[in-house]
């Protein structure tokens, strides 16, 4: 059996995953490259092995606030199956790590072939939109101390690691707040036993009291994706 660690592949029937990871290659994910911008046309579809992919939006042409995080979960580029190359958001990756690549033509000859990945697609599609919603919500009426809890636990989960490096400037710029927030809201984390924070990596020392302190929008999106994906 072909297998991709990537959740939306493995979804497929056996056929149409080989038939995907036939036209895919694998490549790394470089922490701060840009895959694509805003406004500009997609080349390439990329499903994430351990690499992760943040989603931000931007104003006046430039990335102001994460929006999204796409892991081994999903996928980036999905506006594809909606017959529209133009990208929507920024995609930046936020972890370095592996992923499977489709160029564009060749994923949309295979989607308009097979009725699964049309499937799977238009499922995924909703949740994306179910967290873009999530993450506007959670950006106006969340307190940062929380909504750092639920964006420190998101990326645990894609990192696949209790440890991985954060810098208090990525974090500022991804919740769209002051250093100086970060600053308080990460101190008061670790003083309380859920996180170390040395030399930009941080380390989730008690994720159950980490879950406890987040939003509710994390386990709001935990369950959308479950329901729909499953």
């Amino acid at each position: 059996m072909s297998t991709a660690e990537n959740r939306l592949i493995e979804l497929l029937p056996g056929k149409a995953r080989r038939r995907l990871l036939g036209i895919s290659e694998q490549v790394q994910l470089v922490q701060s490259d840009v895959l694509g911008g805003a406004g500009q046309p997609t080349r390439h579809v990329y499903f994430p092995v351990d690499g992760f992919i943040s989603l931000v939006t931007s104003i006046d042409g430039k990335p102001v606030i994460e929006v999204g995080m796409v892991g081994r979960e999903g996928m980036c580029g999905a506006q594809v199956a909606l017959r529209v190359v133009t990208q929507p958001l920024h995609a930046l990756v936020q972890g370095a790590g592996t992923a499977w690549r489709v160029p564009i033509s060749a994923f949309r000859h295979e989607l308009d072939r097979c009725a699964p990945l049309q499937l799977i697609m238009g499922r995924y599609l909703y949740v994306l939109m179910l967290q873009l919603a999530c993450a506007s919500a959670c950006t106006r009426f969340h307190q940062i101390d929380a909504r750092l809890c639920r964006w420190l636990l998101m990326m645990q989960d894609r990192a696949h690691a209790d440890t991985f490096g954060v810098t208090q400037e990525f974090l500022s710029f991804m919740l769209g707040v002051r250093r100086v927030g970060i600053s308080g809201a990460a101190a008061a984390l670790q003083n309380n036993g859920l996180i170390g924070y040395s030399r930009g990596r941080v380390t989730v020392l008690n994720r159950k009291a980490l879950e406890a302190a987040s939003c509710s929008c994390y386990a709001d999106d935990r369950r959308a994706y479950t329901r729909i994906m499953h």
